[in-house]
């Protein structure tokens, strides 16, 4: 068996064996396979894609590639995010399923992309800790219910490796290879109840709906295969989630949320995949699950309990930074909202500083952008449509301007859960 048959025959169409899959991942890991081969075999899978046989192979062979947590609570849930404009979900979802008894033990990334991801956003909070012990880790969600922490231990080396190269070989939006990568990392976290927020549309990795439901239909079978409850929760990112986008304002806004005064499309997601978890986990009505976490939205048991986390953490959210500098932005047009460019938006956080283009830049975490109006709302001339917070990085008025469209006729609002798939 060598690499060059390998590609030869997934060139051809051909079906690949598990056998010849982990040939691949293993030669690629102990350096026999070189980056340039492996990039073709990735190309390869992007073009003609993989049966979903081969997916589930791919996922098992990439999750045995290294450590799995067992940590041990029968009700343990985790979430995932393929990531979206403004999406500070998982910082306000946590805490608020955790208030009810299920246990969350996260680990969560940074962002590659227009901005910070959930650690870069937790790292706003002066003093937030984002790593610790595999004991530490196990102990606090014992004590509290709830940790979060960047990637420990050897969880997946597979899908690091191939991950960094996906990401400059242009194959970062291939079906199969987002399945494997996803769902290798949740089954080695060790949760049995797993509830994936699958984004779609101009903000998100997949803006094709059939595209969307390929995918979360291809986790779901991942998931069942490894034994595990799913639920993949296809939500609308063509406008930016929440109001607004960039990491310390973010967290202010997930605050907001928690205390019962966020937005109402924020508010409404978290309580979708918050039902979904806490009906997984302590096997009980979904309905009756939404109907607690409205509750303890609105007692402050979530805020409370958002709290705790963040002490636990070493973070002090009195201490949360702020930009030197802020601009309002006027609109120079009248009538409904159309549309809201929302990877543009995001394109605009991040030239402000709130974001990567490299894996080593560093982030600013006090700039961001604060929208004031959304899709469907009606704005006059000379209206304020956004706040801009900067530094030492701006962005002109124009260049925010050109990521809106309007409409005289008024605008009927896509629903922003679009399926749940389980």
């Amino acid at each position: 068996m060598n690499v060059l048959d390998i590609l030869d025959k997934k060139e051809k169409g051909e079906k690949l064996t598990k056998e010849q899959l982990q040939y691949v991942i293993d030669n690629y890991l102990n350096g026999n396979i070189k980056d340039y081969q492996m990039s073709a075999f990735l190309t390869e899978i992007d073009l003609l894609g993989l049966s979903e046989e081969e997916t589930i192979d791919l996922t098992d062979i990439m999750l045995k590639s290294g450590e799995t947590l067992n940590l041990g609570f029968d009700n343990l849930a985790d979430k995932h995010s393929t990531g979206g404009v403004g999406d500070k979900t998982t910082i306000v979802l946590a805490p608020l399923v955790a208030s009810l008894g299920v246990k969350i033990a996260k680990m969560s990334g940074r962002g590659l992309g227009h901005t910070g991801g959930t650690i870069d956003k937790l790292e706003s909070i002066k003093g937030f800790k984002t790593s610790m012990t595999l004991e530490e880790f196990k102990n606090q969600v014992d004590k509290i219910g709830l940790a979060l922490v960047g990637q420990m231990g050897n969880l997946v080396p597979a899908d690091k490796k191939i991950y960094a190269l996906r990401d400059v070989t242009g194959t970062v939006d291939s079906i199969p290879l987002i399945a494997s990568s996803i769902m290798s990392k949740k089954l080695a976290s060790g949760a049995k109840n797993i509830v994936i927020d699958l984004k779609v549309g101009s903000g998100a990795l997949v803006n094709n709906l059939k595209e969307a439901k390929e995918l979360a239909n291809l986790m779901v079978e991942i998931g069942k295969k490894n034994d595990k409850n799913i639920a993949c929760v296809l939500t609308d990112m063509d406008e930016p989630l929440g109001n607004t986008i960039g990491n310390s304002l973010e967290v202010i806004e997930a605050i907001d949320t928690l205390k019962g005064n966020g937005p109402k499309d924020l508010t409404d997601l978290v309580i979708k995949l918050g039902s979904l978890m806490v009906s997984m986990s302590l096997n009980v009505d979904e309905k009756a699950a939404l109907e607690k976490l409205k509750e303890n939205l609105a007692n402050g048991k979530a805020y409370q309990k958002f709290k705790q986390w963040v002490q636990a953490q070493g973070g002090d959210i009195n201490d949360i930074p702020y930009s030197k500098h802020k601009k309002e932005i006027k609109s120079n047009k009248e009538g409904f909202i159309s549309h809201i460019d929302a990877l543009e938006i995001g394109k605009l956080s991040r030239k402000l500083g709130a974001g990567r283009l490299n894996k080593d830049d560093i982030i600013d975490l006090s700039v961001g952008i604060c929208l004031n109006y959304k899709v469907g709302d009606y704005v006059h001339k000379g209206d304020t449509l956004a706040t801009i917070y900067y530094n030492e990085k701006e962005i002109t008025d124009e260049e925010f301007l050109s990521s809106y469209k309007f409409s005289q006729e008024k605008i009927e609002k896509s629903k922003l859960i679009i399926d749940v798939i389980k």
